[in-house]
């Protein structure tokens, strides 16, 4: 499995470049999963549906499948952040995994930079930062010796992502063992 984290603040534009390049590495005949981190409380359950009310009966993971689909749901027994690598050791074999958010992890990321959000720049600081994708490079802050990719062009970082896929074959030691924190 080949890894890519995209990082950058909100309002970036990274979900609208992961959502096409998904797109652009299926149809190279690329299978691709994504792992995605969120800031605050989210849910994918409804009050009402069986899976909520045996979640809220107090199972700690609720899987729920059809004939199309599957989804589990896992509710920590104390608060937890899991890192990148135990959720990327929760996904089955893929070619592709594309990482949004987590920020700080020590993967390796394209940083995602829109220049009207006037926030600050990760690369300077991040030897995970492979390239920089912008929507006006010659508004970057910071000089960098980084490639540069158009954010506008979506067919520009798949193949930038492509012409060396090696280069984010994962390896790490979370791969085969995932651990819930219990206490």
């Amino acid at each position: 499995m080949k890894v890519i984290g995209f990082s950058g603040y909100s309002g970036s534009g990274k979900t609208m470049l992961i959502e096409q390049l998904i797109k652009l590495l299926v149809g190279a005949g690329q299978r691709v999963s994504v792992v995605k981190h969120a800031h605050h409380d989210f849910d994918i359950d409804h009050a009402g549906k069986d899976s909520y009310r045996h979640r809220q009966a107090g199972a700690f993971e609720v899987v729920i499948a059809s004939k199309r689909r599957l989804a589990k749901i896992r509710e920590f027994e104390v608060e937890s952040d899991p890192t990148v690598h135990q959720l990327l050791a929760e996904l089955v074999d893929c070619d592709w995994a594309l990482v949004e958010g987590f920020k700080h992890a020590d993967v390796l990321k394209i940083e995602i930079w829109r220049a009207a959000t006037d926030k600050p720049v990760q690369y300077p600081h991040d030897a995970f930062v492979v390239a920089v994708c912008t929507d006006i490079a010659s508004a970057l802050p910071e000089p960098n010796g980084l490639p540069v990719l158009d954010l506008n062009n979506a067919s520009s970082v798949a193949n930038f992502l492509l012409s060396n896929p090696g280069r984010y074959e994962y390896r790490n030691e979370y791969q085969n063992e995932y651990r819930t924190p219990t206490n």
